[in-house]
């Protein structure tokens, strides 16, 4: 490192000095898995935070047994086997959880020494990369990253003053990138259940039916719902309303084969395929030209629908694109975005049984399955006392989803600066 603050230090001694601690994770035994304890958190639930929707739950016979296995705030979480290289942060408000074998923890004692999320973004910075990514294949098996490799590595540290600054400075990003999640994930639980409750368990019809006002709900909107149903093909459903294939209130536009639209010189679009859905833009080999039909470009709020492989909806914020093959991009110009959006997620877990049922290395659906999924429409009255409520809080989801994208964008420029001392601080 060529600026004198700086001081590069082997693990293994601060390991022996008691100020770093480096461990991996419990090796539960399946009857130790139970249905309450805490998560048991594997690489799936890793990736710059922490997801426990569906992670197994280590039984209280196991989580006394895990001992220093168990998480604490200020740990930083390491995906060592597998899928190596996510990171994780361990706050104080973060869900206690205990380690698999999946992950270690690297854990620092003294914060005066090592501050825990400096080391956090040190994790993100070429020193560490270029040391787990130089041993992570040495086996025949999966990548592994084995705790002897990790305490044999180096780390380059500031002085204390300058690791709690860099450490505010790129956490503020994430402290915003994280409360943008937060809002979001509350807004579009507010979202899906008043969606459900108009249009699939019709609660303001049949409060009206048990004479009773609907919840949450002023007099004249409750004003708009019959007080009856109807039979249809769906069934019963309340009085007036329409039945329509899901493919006759949008269009379902399938992508194109990119490779045909090869990019002219160096400005290009990036192609939008399956794995962008999650990932977001990483392959700029992927790309296309600048003059495919307009149509076929992707843009910040279009609804995107992977028809084959894991099947998603998403509301893409990734920045423009090319649509390519296998996804389909979902418009309509009679109705709102928010209603061609939930329908499709409505029948997104009948459309991903169909694509699993299929004898074929990739599952997916096709057109007429579109046809066969049937929504609901409302009259004009309903719909437009909806889209008040609805189309405000999509519009907030997507702004919040573009902000995090460019904070990420600008901490991620700003990391390697400040991690070699070409800015500081």
């Amino acid at each position: 490192m060529a600026i004198d603050r700086w001081k590069t230090y082997r693990i293994s001694d601060l390991v022996a000095e008691g100020v770093l601690t480096i461990g991996d994770g419990y090796r539960a035994k399946n009857n130790e898995l139970d249905s309450i304890g805490l998560p048991f958190a594997r690489a799936g639930n890793i990736n710059c935070g922490f997801l426990f929707i569906d992670a197994d739950l280590l039984g209280f016979d196991g989580v006394n047994k895990a001992g220093d296995k168990i998480s604490r705030a200020g740990d930083v979480v390491f995906t060592s086997k597998g899928t190596v290289g996510r990171f994780a942060y361990v706050q104080e408000n973060t869900l206690r959880f205990v380690y698999s074998p999946q992950l270690c923890y690297w854990r620092s004692h003294i914060p005066d020494i090592i501050d825990p999320r400096f080391l956090y973004f040190w994790m993100h910075g070429q020193e560490f990369y270029s040391q787990f990514s130089g041993v992570k294949s040495q086996t025949d098996m999966a990548d592994y990253v084995n705790l002897r490799d990790q305490r044999a590595m180096r780390i380059t540290l500031p002085f204390i003053g300058e690791q709690h600054a860099i450490a505010r400075i790129l956490g503020s990003f994430d402290d915003k990138i994280e409360l943008n999640r937060q809002t979001n994930a509350t807004l579009e639980a507010m979202a899906r259940a008043l969606f459900k409750s108009w249009f699939v368990d019709f609660d303001p019809v049949r409060a009206k039916m048990e004479g009773r006002q609907p919840d949450g709900m002023d007099a004249a909107t409750a004003a708009m719902f019959p007080d009856c149903f109807e039979d249809s093909s769906l069934g019963k459903i309340p009085k007036g309303w329409r039945v329509r294939p899901l493919d006759d209130i949008a269009i379902f536009l399938n992508g194109l084969a990119m490779q045909k639209y090869p990019p002219i010189g160096d400005v290009y679009l990036p192609v939008i395929k399956i794995t962008e859905l999650r990932r977001g833009i990483t392959d700029s080999s992927n790309q296309a030209s600048l003059h495919i039909p307009e149509q076929y470009i992707i843009n910040n709020g279009d609804v995107l629908f992977s028809w084959s492989g894991s099947l998603d909806v998403v509301v893409w914020c990734g920045g423009r694109g090319g649509l390519n093959q296998h996804l389909f991009k979902i418009t309509s110009q009679e109705y709102p975005k928010w209603f061609y959006l939930y329908w499709t997620r409505h029948y997104l877990p009948d459309f991903q049984t169909i694509a699993k049922a299929k004898a074929t290395t990739m599952g997916h659906i096709q057109r007429h399955h579109l046809t066969m999924a049937l929504t609901l429409v409302p009259t004009e009255q309903i719909l437009n006392a909806m889209d008040n409520t609805m189309s405000p809080i999509l519009e907030r989801v997507i702004a919040n989803t573009i902000e995090s994208c460019t904070l990420r964008a600008i901490r991620d420029s700003l990391l390697p600066k400040l991690l070699s001392g070409e800015v500081t601080v």
